[in-house]
């Protein structure tokens, strides 16, 4: 099972689009772009291998793993990035503003029904996160070092 983000860089946020082989699930929130500052920025783009993952806190999520000078990045319910993300993503149906979304509990729900019944398959799952916005990526890593 191939996920795939699609993100538009902002000053105060990361919004993305949410695919899942290919077809449309939601949008994303994340942290803007700082470098991957540790619970400060989202993470690099590139593939990541998602594994299931259950805390008390998220209760069931999914959890990347290799991410480059980063840990415990997981993708979660939560509407407000900037209050409610450490460098994680969180799915959303529908886009509020940047780093802003609703209904995250729903479009959750749906990826993990979706995510279960791959790994009941015996399928890899896999991550891969791509700019819509190249240019707006590399000057706000710029002015952001």
């Amino acid at each position: 099972m191939e996920l795939t983000i699609e993100r538009s860089y902002f000053k105060e946020g990361t919004n993305g689009v949410l695919f899942v082989n290919g077809k449309f699930l939601g949008f994303t929130i994340e942290l803007p772009w700082i470098d991957n500052l540790k619970n400060k920025s989202c993470i690099p783009e590139g593939r990541y291998i998602l594994k299931v993952r259950f805390s008390e806190k998220f209760k069931n999520h999914l959890v990347l793993e290799n991410v480059n000078q980063r840990t415990l990045i997981l993708i979660h319910s939560a509407n407000h990035a900037k209050t409610e993300l450490r460098g994680c993503i969180a799915p959303v149906t529908y886009l509020t503003g940047i780093g802003k979304g609703i209904y995250s509990r729903d479009t959750m729900q749906k990826l993990m029904s979706l995510v279960y019944q791959a790994q009941n398959r015996k399928e890899k799952i896999t991550l891969t996160i791509k700019s819509q916005n190249y240019e707006n990526y590399r000057s706000l890593s710029k002015t952001n070092s």
